[in-house]
């Protein structure tokens, strides 16, 4: 019965052990400007929050560099809001981009590092 109750516990406890809560990344916007909380994350599940700080409506598009990558998009975000995007991250270079207007072309895009 002992053998049976630590298998059980032993079988419970692996896929306890490798969840880990998902990495957080906060980009703060303004005219006209990304700025990254951290510039690299580790691969596996995250959160990306796009905090407007500018006088104007801002987005966040996010893209991996791979072949028939996804891109994720917030809506578009009104002064002093907030909005999040849930991913899973996988190795290599992410850009980050708003998607309004000329926005990009003026200078908000960023790159993002995500390791093994």
């Amino acid at each position: 019965m002992k053998a049976l109750a630590l298998v059980l516990v032993l079988g419970l406890a692996a896929p306890l052990a490798d969840a880990r809560p998902p990495s957080r990344m906060q980009v703060t916007s303004s005219e006209f400007e990304f700025v990254l909380s951290r510039g690299k994350l580790r691969q596996g599940r995250a959160i990306v929050q796009l905090a407007n700080l500018g006088e104007d409506p801002h987005d966040l598009a996010l893209r991996r560099n791979a072949r028939s990558a996804r891109t994720y998009t917030t809506p578009a975000v009104l002064p002093g809001g907030e909005r999040s995007i849930a991913l899973r991250l996988y190795p290599g270079r992410y850009q980050l981009w708003c998607t309004i207007a000329d926005h990009r072309a003026r200078g908000m895009r960023a790159t993002l590092i995500v390791t093994k």
